[in-house]
């Protein structure tokens, strides 16, 4: 396995790495604002670069159960939130491939 280079992004607003500024996203891939984590607000993105994916499993959440990934940092290796997989309930479908992103774990880049 050959190095892994980080991804850089560009636009108005960048979000990244609490921990260590690493890019994640940015502000035009965030598809919902209104979604909780367990360190409180968090947002649905499109699309996130820089992370490593955990194994998937099971959970009961509140809008059903799904199979979803932990998803960490690539840079440091801290928990910023998950993957959705697989959604049971048909009106939860659009979650599947999509990803949370915690507000407590985040900051601005740019």
């Amino acid at each position: 396995m050959g190095l892994s280079y980080n991804t850089y992004l560009s636009g108005d607003k960048i979000y990244g790495c609490k921990n260590c500024k690493t890019h994640l996203s940015t502000h035009d891939e965030i598809i919902s604002r209104n979604f909780r984590g367990q360190h409180g607000k968090a947002f649905l993105f499109n699309s996130v670069v820089n992370i490593d994916c955990g194994e998937p499993s099971e959970r009961n959440m509140t809008t059903g159960r799904h199979i979803v990934r932990d998803i960490a940092c690539r840079q440091c290796k801290e928990t910023v939130g998950w993957k959705y997989d697989k959604a049971y309930e048909k009106t939860e479908l659009y979650k599947e491939g999509k990803y949370i992103l915690e507000a407590e774990l985040l900051c601005t880049v740019s």
